[in-house]
């Protein structure tokens, strides 16, 4: 009996002392997003997707420091900011967007908010900052003479969701990239004109069984839009886990990832 408890408090130990390294052991997923309506000249750009940083108790500022490190080494061609950059406390604003304004892409960092977002700071910072902020606005990025078009949405939770500001000067032709902090607003996007659609929110369920399934995914889905690549029609979403933590600062196979889209023109 002696020997079964040792076993199982040993058993314990090392998967506490795992939940504890995961959020330290950030992943680079690299995607490839193939399509006809990518021009060109976007042909093998490198777009980079942040979310959910959660500068906060357990995620300081020189963590902030190290994914910007690690990102530019990654020389984006484009990086898109997913929202939940503090994890609620607004002392933390400053700080972040002074480590984030240090993201290198030529063309342009972009943001939406999170639900953890102290929005009046957050709306404040982003431009003082640098940085482009999409929530309810379209823009086209442009390259040599050719364009795709880029938007993003207010927090499911707490903002309003305004697609057309992104979507209603698209024709069939154009690559169209919407940002959602929540995945849970993929049901109402309009499939015929977004194209891709990137978010965050989920933590990947931050504590799974074994990758598998979450008790806890913070999304009216459950686990439908947990992580990873989904498809609905012809609209492609890919849900990140995040960079940071909320609640307890553990993760267990939902490692922490930095998302590297490449987009592939098609034919």
């Amino acid at each position: 009996m002696l020997k079964k408890r040792f076993l199982f408090l040993f058993i314990l130990t090392i998967l506490l002392a795992y939940m504890l390294i995961e959020p330290y052991w950030i992943e680079t997923k690299e995607i490839t997003i193939e399509s006809d309506q990518i021009p060109a000249e976007f042909d093998g750009k490198k777009i980079v997707f942040l979310s959910d940083i959660h500068t906060g108790l357990f995620f300081d500022q020189s963590r902030v420091d190290a994914v910007v490190n690690q990102v530019n080494a990654l020389n984006p061609d484009l990086i898109l900011l997913g929202g939940d950059y503090v994890d609620g406390d607004s002392a933390y604003i400053q700080p972040t967007f002074e480590s984030l304004s240090k993201l290198e892409a030529p063309l342009g960092v972009y943001a939406v908010l999170g639900n953890k977002d102290p929005q009046y700071y957050t709306l404040e910072a982003i431009p003082q900052h640098g940085i482009t902020y999409i929530g309810n606005k379209g823009t086209w990025i442009e390259e040599n003479g050719s364009r795709i078009r880029l938007g993003g949405v207010g927090d499911y939770n707490n903002g309003n969701q305004i697609q057309s500001a992104t979507t209603s000067v698209v024709t069939p032709e154009d690559f169209v990239i919407l940002i959602s902090h929540n995945p849970d607003y993929f049901p109402e996007v309009d499939k015929s004109k977004v194209d891709l659609v990137l978010s965050g929110h989920t933590h990947g369920g931050q504590i799974t069984f074994f990758g598998l399934w979450a008790p806890s995914t913070h999304s009216i889905y459950g686990n439908k839009y947990r992580t990873g690549v989904i498809e609905e029609n012809s609209t492609t979403m890919i849900v990140s886990n995040g960079i940071g933590t909320t609640i307890l600062p553990m993760r267990f196979f939902a490692r922490p990832q930095i998302i590297v889209v490449e987009l592939k023109k098609a034919g």
